[in-house]
């Protein structure tokens, strides 16, 4: 990546790719670009720079808010910026679902967290068109990574640590660890899920959100009956919420996501909780395809992602469709059958990005958690498209389908191809022929 610096003197440019580099640009040292150090030399580089030194070049002055977990980061870091939004403020957000600032979409999807000179021009960005706060995913590669290198953050968050990315960082010891390391600093100013059980950190400038546990950002009483209604507290304020968004999950969500944003502004409890009532939720994420009957799209990919989903439906009858990747965490899968097994009445297993492996063998592996004894509810529909053919086909008034694993991708990869595909368009087209 090659960005241009107005303001630089000695240099027109800066890149972290050594075949980019020139006399008249700089090459950007970080963890992952450092190999190539010696190859930009021999091209001519004259300058380098470091994370700690582009603040020097690049606007960078603002609030930074960030967010870690297994699930959770993309819908908590959508809410804090979409109430900060429509508190007045200026903010910038960078995730799963892209870079935007102030409503307005400045790049596509990409990874949750992209590399550190890319972060780096996205809060420069932000900064020059007036943002005072900026809210980005941190993903677990990230944080092994360095990508968030030299960024000073006026917030962290933790949303939850479940196991996932088992093929990256080995076992669930070392991605906990991972996780946990980016709240070791004791001078960070942090907001931790009390729940979470594998959340470890220091108590200086700590302070806490949940449901179950005593904490400083608790909830009183709530029903999750057809939407979320709930009485929060924080010290003698206590605030009252309701949204159209399902599940418990989302619970969390919006309470860490009104936690954070009365660390960042002391705004009212009250008038934080008012402006979430706007936010509609985030596409592929619990998102209501169909109302009659029940159809619902969500990105859950992991078992505890999925237990989630599903205790928002225990008052109903469940048919879930779900798959698992391939070249990925291949632990997880009998977990995710076994938890479909407790919950759903339907259970339709077929593909989901295969990549380089056999979608039959990952979908026995699933197959292979379910006991026997409940098997018979199972289908094994290998071409996703006519699993949810098949799913609505049978879908009763009375049931809800739960259709897994993708949220809102566009595609479907299967080997070296990365085909259109799209859960919502499948699902409206199978509607349309029922």
């Amino acid at each position: 990546m090659k960005i241009v610096l107005e303001d630089s003197k000695d240099f027109k440019f800066l890149s972290d790719d050594s075949r980019e580099v020139s006399k008249d640009c700089a090459f950007f040292v970080t963890q992952s670009s450092k190999k190539y150090l010696k190859e930009a030399q021999e091209k001519g580089c004259k300058f380098f720079v470091t994370p700690k030194e582009l603040s020097s070049y690049l606007k960078l002055n603002l609030q930074c808010i960030g967010i870690t977990g297994t699930n959770g980061k993309t819908t908590t870091a959508a809410m804090i910026y979409s109430i900060l939004l429509d508190m007045g403020y200026k903010v910038g957000l960078l995730g799963t679902r892209g870079f935007f600032i102030n409503g307005i979409q400045k790049r596509p999807k990409g990874l949750t967290t992209p590399s550190t000179l890319e972060i780096y021009t996205a809060i420069n960005e932000a900064k020059q068109e007036g943002c005072e706060f900026f809210v980005m995913e941190v993903s677990s590669h990230a944080i092994t990574q360095n990508r968030i290198e030299g960024l000073e953050f006026a917030l962290k968050i933790l949303t939850n640590i479940t196991s996932d990315h088992l093929d990256y960082h080995k076992t669930l010891e070392n991605y906990i660890a991972t996780k946990n390391s980016f709240f070791s600093n004791p001078n960070d100013k942090k907001l931790i899920n009390k729940d979470e059980k594998n959340a470890q950190y220091p108590l200086q400038n700590t302070l806490t959100y949940g449901i179950e546990s005593t904490s400083t950002f608790s909830i009183k009483a709530y029903s999750l009956k057809g939407g979320i209604t709930a009485q929060i507290t924080y010290g003698s304020q206590v605030a009252t919420l309701d949204s159209p968004l399902l599940g418990k999950h989302n619970l969390y969500n919006a309470l860490a996501a009104i936690g954070a944003v009365q660390m960042l502004t002391q705004k009212p409890l009250q008038e934080i909780a008012n402006q979430l009532e706007n936010f509609g939720g985030v596409m592929g994420r619990m998102q209501i395809i169909n109302q009659k009957p029940l159809i619902v799209v969500d990105f859950a990919h992991t078992e505890d992602g999925m237990e989630q989903i599903f205790q928002s439906f225990l008052h109903q009858k469940i048919a879930v469709l779900f798959g698992a990747g391939g070249d990925r965490d291949k632990t997880k899968r009998p977990k995710m059958g076994f938890c479909a097994s407790k919950y759903a009445q339907k259970i339709y297993i077929t593909s989901d990005n295969p990549r380089n492996e056999d979608p039959k063998t990952i979908m026995q592996e699933i197959l292979s958690g379910i006991p026997q004894s409940k098997r018979s509810r199972v289908i094994l529909e290998e071409n996703r498209a006519l699993a949810i053919q098949k799913a609505i086909a049978e879908l009763k008034e009375d049931e809800v389908l739960l259709v897994l694993g993708k949220g809102d991708e566009t595609y479907q990869i299967i080997g070296d191809r990365t085909l259109h595909f799209d859960d919502s368009e499948e699902i409206k087209k199978a509607l349309k022929a029922k």
